[in-house]
This record gives C-alpha cells, sequence and structure tokens, in this order.
C-alpha cells in the first residue's frame, strides 16, 4: 500500500529509536516504536532495552498510558506473538485499544513469523505492513541473517593507506587514519555485538578491543579472537580483563589442554571450531557458533591474514574502508592477505554503497553482490 508522509516520519523516528539499540540488546532485534494518538501527537516512545527487555512496545506504551488507545503505532518489526519474559507485544497492543499498527517488516523468527500480524488483525486493528521496509532491513540486517541463515552478519573494517597498506614492514601502523576516523571505529564497535581479530593482532598490538571516547557507558562488545593453538599471551590487555569484558577464544581440536585450563581460568570463553578438509580452521562454522551463542553483527578489525581468509570464505558481507592520503609502498603490510585467486574472474566483488569524507581520510562502504 502507500504510505502517507506522516506515515513515513513517524516510522523514521521509529527507526532512529531502534538504532540506540543496537549492540546491546542481541540475540535479539534493535526495534523502535512511536505511539501516536488520535489526535496526532506523539504519546508513546521507546527501544528495546539492554538484554533485550522490555521490548521497543512495553517501553512506548508505559510513556503512552491511557493515549494509546484509539492511536497508531509505528513499529519497524512485526511485534511478536510469543510469551517472553514481558509477554507477547501483539496482546499488549490489543489490550491497550490501538486502532491501528503500522509495520515496517514482518519477523522471520518462527516464533512469530506472521502471528504477530494475524492477532492483531484478528482483534480488528489495522495492520499496514512495509513503511520504509528497506530502512528497517538494513537496521536488523544482522538479527535477520541470524534467523534466516545461521550466521551474524560480518564488517570488516581498514584503515588503509592509498596503496592499500595496513603498517609499514616493522608493523607501524599508528596511526594511518585520523582521529576522526578512529571516533568512528569506536561507534561501530559500539553498535556491534562483537569485534574480531586474528592470533597475530592480538599478539602484536596488543588491542583493548574496546568502546573509548563517546562518553557512553557500558558499552563493550564481546571480544573474539582466532587464535587456533591457544598461543596468546595471558598478560596482555585481553587477557587480564578476560574476567571483566566477555573475551570469546576461537580455536580448534588440537590446542593444548594447559592453555585451554589456563585461559578458562581467566575468565575467557573457548570455542571449539572444526577444520576443514585442507587443515585450516572452518570459519564458515566459525561463524555458525557464534550465531548459535546469539551474536548478529560482528565486526573484523583484522588482521591481514584473517580478512583474507573470511574474503575467500565468502563471510564478509560489507566492507567499510577508512583510507588515508598516505603512501606506504609494497613493502609494508597489505590491508588483506593471500586468497588464492587464480583469475579476475573468480574476484569477489563488492558494489559501493557509499562514500564519505572523514576528516583529512575518506570512509566508503561496500556490500557484497
Amino acid at each position: 500500500m502507500a504510505f502517507s508522509d506522516l506515515d513515513a516520519g513517524f516510522m523514521r523516528a521509529a527507526l532512529g529509536l531502534g538504532a540506540r539499540a543496537l549492540g546491546r540488546v542481541w540475540p535479539n532485534p534493535a526495534v523502535g516504536c512511536v505511539i501516536v494518538s488520535q489526535a496526532g501527537a506523539v504519546v508513546g516512545r521507546g527501544w528495546t532495552q539492554d538484554g533485550g527487555r522490555p521490548h521497543a512496545e512495553a517501553m512506548a506504551l508505559a510513556q503512552a498510558g491511557d493515549g494509546a488507545r484509539g492511536g497508531t503505532v509505528y513499529v519497524t518489526l512485526e511485534p511478536c506473538s510469543h510469551a517472553g519474559r514481558g509477554g507477547p507485544c501483539a496482546g499488549a497492543l490489543i489490550a491497550a485499544g490501538v486502532a491501528r499498527v503500522v509495520v515496517a517488516i514482518g519477523d522471520p523468527d518462527p516464533r512469530v513469523n506472521g502471528e504477530g500480524l494475524a492477532a492483531l488483525k484478528a482483534a480488528g486493528i489495522t495492520v499496514d505492513v512495509g513503511c520504509l521496509a528497506e530502512e528497517a532491513e538494513a537496521l536488523n540486517r544482522g538479527f535477520l541473517q541470524r534467523i534466516r541463515t545461521g550466521r551474524p552478519t560480518l564488517t570488516l573494517k581498514l584503515a588503509t593507506s592509498i596503496d592499500g597498506r595496513i603498517a609499514t614492514a616493522s608493523g607501524e601502523s599508528k596511526w594511518i587514519t585520523g582521529p576522526w576516523a578512529r571516533a568512528e571505529v569506536h561507534l561501530m564497535r559500539a553498535r556491534a555485538d562483537a569485534v574480531l581479530v586474528g592470533a597475530a593482532t592480538a599478539r602484536d598490538d596488543d588491542p583493548r578491543l574496546n568502546v573509548r571516547g563517546l562518553g557512553i557507558g557500558d558499552a563493550n562488545p564481546v571480544r573474539v579472537v582466532v587464535t587456533g593453538s591457544l598461543a596468546l599471551p595471558r598478560s596482555s590487555y585481553i587477557g587480564q580483563t578476560a574476567g571483566e569484558v566477555p573475551l570469546w577464544l576461537c580455536h580448534h581440536a588440537e590446542a593444548e589442554e594447559a592453555r585451554r585450563t589456563a585461559w578458562t581460568e581467566m575468565g575467557a570463553d573457548l570455542i571449539e571450531v572444526p577444520f576443514q578438509p585442507d587443515g585450516q580452521m572452518d570459519l564458515a562454522a566459525m561463524m555458525r557458533l557464534l550465531g548459535e551463542r546469539g551474536l548478529t553483527r560482528v565486526l573484523c578489525e583484522g588482521g591481514g591474514r584473517l580478512a583474507g581468509a573470511l574474503i575467500e570464505a565468502g563471510l564478509v558481507d560489507e566492507v567499510i574502508c577508512y583510507t588515508a592520503g598516505i603512501v606506504i609502498g609494497a613493502e609494508g603490510l597489505p590491508g588483506v592477505g593471500a586468497i588464492g585467486l587464480e583469475s579476475l574472474a573468480l574476484a569477489p566483488r563488492y558494489r559501493i554503497a557509499d562514500v564519505t569524507r572523514v576528516g583529512p581520510d575518506t570512509r566508503t562502504r561496500w556490500v557484497r553482490e
């Protein structure tokens, strides 16, 4: 159906509210809700709260009170119909006496999958679906992909020179890009469920992999390290804080038992990943295991070898590249390692989504075709 400019405006506001929940509600979706009274005034606003409860509709209804009766609800995802900790949202909307519910997209979760919409319609409520559907799909692409395929979305972040290098030959990389780009990366971390790096990055850079400088409390993502043998320095920052900020170590079956025990005692969660026939860790299986644990959005920050392996495996859904106006040369470390490419026709292809200037650098975003 055709939606009015008012419908689009209220739904856009709901999408903005839902975005506040990104990175804080997995495995739940980040949902926003706006309730408009019969008189046309906004009487309720809500978004999914930390940990996934209460839901956006419950928050908006609590704010709206009696003002919701006879009003219109704008919600970015189909209201749930199953009885969770807070009860079904579809039932709460029916009990509140709303007259119309405008939904951006349906919820493919088998526990919902049209039943929420059906319950609303059976109660005599007008239900209109599809308002700003494309934007709503983008907001919850991680949740939707996990439901549909079993794995979270994976965004690869690169910070490179003009010639695609992430460090000098000696490994110096601080800082290729400017402070504006680095601040954006911290925001990306805050909106991700987890940040992923390889063992070499964890050993060589001793990264914190947390959120800093934004004034956002308790916004740190899960830290995931791909380290087949678990040969990481336990004196590292991530090791010493394993009991404070979640640290998941993805390893293979041959990792030494003593290392497993030591990391477990430090507070890390261990995820055993199977081998592929070629003897390498099965990264596709790893992503499915992360999905089973509830992750919906993973941000990979390197290094080059892991980036190449993930691209070769067809697991990178989006590439965000910050490019600085410097040239390092062929002796520098490439942003993406070997992918076993034999011909240009076989090269993984991405289409450009946007280009933005960020201080002295540029940010390009590419999505997989």
